[in-house]
């Protein structure tokens, strides 16, 4: 078991039941195409913390954003400040994989997603962009909420963000999918 320092969830364990058991036509769309909730659990994925600098048109923007250590694949989380004591919490959870990428190769995945987001937002906008990501000390965990479906020997995962209050689509599910088989290996 891993001892991580993790974003305080805004979803507590009945919540995250609340919500993958939602009411009404839903629940029966689900039930039936996926089978019923089974087990719900917590998820914790390893985050690297950038400072990033955007330069453009003689202007410079600094922004703190959170890129996942896994696959670098995941929605960035950007932040006001780095995480404090207060906004953190310390637990120890076998539920944390590890990080498989170097901050070197996160950072350029990172400036390569802020350059394509804002070269989406208006090509003719840019002049001279220059983007630059110095990695912070600070490894963040960010909270997730499984929710385990099946009937007949089938499963099927759903996530919620814990933090953002959303469910993840088919990225995060990969995500998960492959880490779960990683573990029978």
């Amino acid at each position: 078991m891993a001892s991580i320092r993790t974003l305080k969830p805004n979803v507590t364990r009945e919540q995250a039941i609340l919500q993958f058991s939602s009411t009404g036509i839903p629940r029966l769309f689900r039930n039936v195409a996926y089978g019923r909730l089974r087990s719900v659990a917590e998820l914790y994925i390893p985050f690297r913390l950038f400072q990033v600098q955007i330069m453009n048109r003689g202007k410079t923007e600094e922004r703190l954003i959170a890129l996942d250590a896994i696959s670098g694949t995941l929605d960035p989380f950007q932040f006001d400040h780095v995480p404090t004591d207060s906004e953190t919490v310390p637990i120890v959870s076998r539920n944390c994989p590890r990080a498989h990428l170097e901050d070197a190769f996160i950072g350029e995945l990172l400036i390569a997603k802020l350059r394509r987001l804002l070269y989406s937002r208006g090509f003719f906008r840019m002049r001279d962009l220059q983007i630059t990501a110095t990695p912070l000390a600070q490894e963040l965990h960010i909270p997730y909420w499984l929710g385990f479906r099946g009937s007949n020997g089938h499963a099927r995962v759903a996530v919620i963000d814990a933090v953002r209050r959303r469910f993840e689509g088919a990225k995060m599910r990969r995500l998960v999918e492959a880490w779960l088989i990683s573990l029978q290996k």
